[in-house]
């Protein structure tokens, strides 16, 4: 592939000996892979049975390599939320932040989504989860994402970091800055990010970072820990801005990341001050693992903060609306789901634990959807559907992977089974796949418009 010539004298230059190794990989395919999803299944297992070739990736237990003949996207697995297809060194971000259950976590850049799935799993769908996105179209891919993965704790806005730094200020236990950069690290996957890059590209990327860093810094409580990552190797967007970071806030202490799996260090030699601590830093080369172009940095804040001042989201969802899904759970399911029951419109939601106020913010999904009342009835959400587990449903259509039915069922066509039970869930190989409703022995089909296959 053609390289920016600027691009290419600027890595001669910062990895001497180490260019010619640097630019061959230039030379090969990109790197294919996908993190298993454990909310629905372990992922160790399911790799061993899984219909690809997998192998696993080091730095993450829950991430694999697939071959590039494979095609996993195009699977009723992946339509299923079992799996997330995503750049294998894109999933060191993640784990550096490795929030607990319960935690109140923000994702500031999430879109489209890897990354936001990956916490929300990890944290077991306990806790909060904030997923911001600042541009509009991309926002509408990082809901769908979330939704595909089960995730019930996430809530999903659309807003500048200044805006949520006001209505948050001290409030998060870890934050994750997966800062929009100037995209070097992702050449070898995305060619047209090589026609936009510049020196002076890199330069505003730079100063964007710092200004979203400025409201990460003032939303982490004290001893919260922020993760900032970037998928470019230039050091201005990298090392330079942690330094900048750590120099502006003297109260942020750089902790170590374990350099498993072909981390390297950062570059202390990078920075305008030598500082010696950024070797704490992590740098994933794609000549030294199989994977492209990522930094990332773990820092932790040592200032005190006031307590959080905000207000706990109230109930306000219609006792007409409760009852009607009431209803719903006792035809179709086995459990009863407790929480703060919220209505936007029509559509009947259930917010994450202890969430807070979200008035004033542009909310684009706030926990789960479960369903929308409309004229005395209630119908269930395909969000509702990924988020349960098969024995949660009283009735189910379990459809083979493999068959003529699973794909009739997601381009959105009815199916024939001779009963009539109503609402039932319909799955692939035993995994919760949408929503159909069994009348008089034919399934109407409930499978969302917008993702049927076409």
């Amino acid at each position: 592939m053609r390289l920016p010539e600027a691009f290419v004298a600027k890595m001669k230059k910062l990895l001497d000996e180490e260019a010619d190794e640097f630019f061959a990989v230039y030379e090969n395919e990109k790197i294919n892979g996908l993190r298993v999803n454990p909310l629905k299944t372990d992922p160790g297992a399911w790799a061993k049975t899984a219909p690809f070739s997998l192998s696993p990736v080091p730095f993450c237990p829950t991430g694999f390599y697939y071959e590039p003949d494979e095609q996993p996207g195009k699977h009723p697995y992946h339509a299923a939320g079992l799996y997330y297809i995503q750049e294998p060194s894109a999933m060191a971000v993640a784990e550096a932040l490795r929030p607990a259950p319960g935690e109140r976590v923000l994702d500031l850049c999430a879109a489209p989504g890897g990354k936001t799935t990956q916490l929300g799993a990890m944290m077991e769908n306990k806790g909060l989860l904030v997923a911001n996105e600042i541009h509009p179209k991309r926002v509408k891919a990082l809901a769908e994402n979330v939704e595909r993965f089960g995730l019930t704790n996430t809530v999903v806005v659309n807003e500048t970091p200044e805006a949520l730094a006001e209505q948050f200020p001290g409030f998060f236990d870890k934050i994750l800055v997966d800062a929009p950069c100037s995209g070097e690290g992702m050449f070898r996957k995305d060619e047209e990010a090589a026609s936009f890059w510049s020196p002076a590209y890199v330069e505003e990327c730079a100063a964007r970072q710092r200004r979203i860093l400025e409201s990460a810094y003032a939303m982490l409580k004290e001893g919260g820990i922020l993760v900032y990552s970037t998928c470019t190797f230039s050091p201005e967007e990298n090392e330079q801005t942690i330094e900048w970071l750590l120099e502006t806030y003297d109260d942020l202490r750089l902790l170590p990341i374990a350099k498993a799996g072909g981390l390297e260090p950062g570059r202390p030699e990078w920075t305008k001050t030598n500082r010696s601590d950024l070797v704490h830093a992590a740098r994933l080369w794609p000549h030294r693992l199989k994977g492209e172009g990522h930094f990332v940095a773990k820092l932790q804040k040592q200032r005190s903060t006031p307590p959080w001042q905000g207000r706990r989201a109230k109930a306000n969802a219609p006792k007409a609306a409760i009852r009607l899904y009431r209803q719903f759970e006792q035809e179709a399911l086995w459990t009863e789901r407790d929480g703060t029951f919220v209505s936007f419109g029509a559509h009947l939601t259930v917010l994450p634990e202890r969430c807070p106020d979200l008035s004033g913010l542009k909310i684009v999904r706030a926990g789960l959807h479960l369903g929308d009342v409309k004229k005395e009835r209630f119908e269930p959400n395909h969000a509702l559907a990924l988020a349960l587990r098969t024995e949660e449903a009283k009735h189910v259509l379990d459809l083979s992977s493999a068959s003529r039915e699973i794909v009739q069922y997601w381009r959105g066509e009815t199916l024939s089974t001779g009963g009539d039970r109503g609402w039932l869930l319909v799955a692939v190989d035993g995994f919760p796949f949408a929503w159909g409703k069994e009348v008089k022995g034919t399934v109407k089909n409930f499978y969302p418009k917008g993702l049927r296959l076409v």
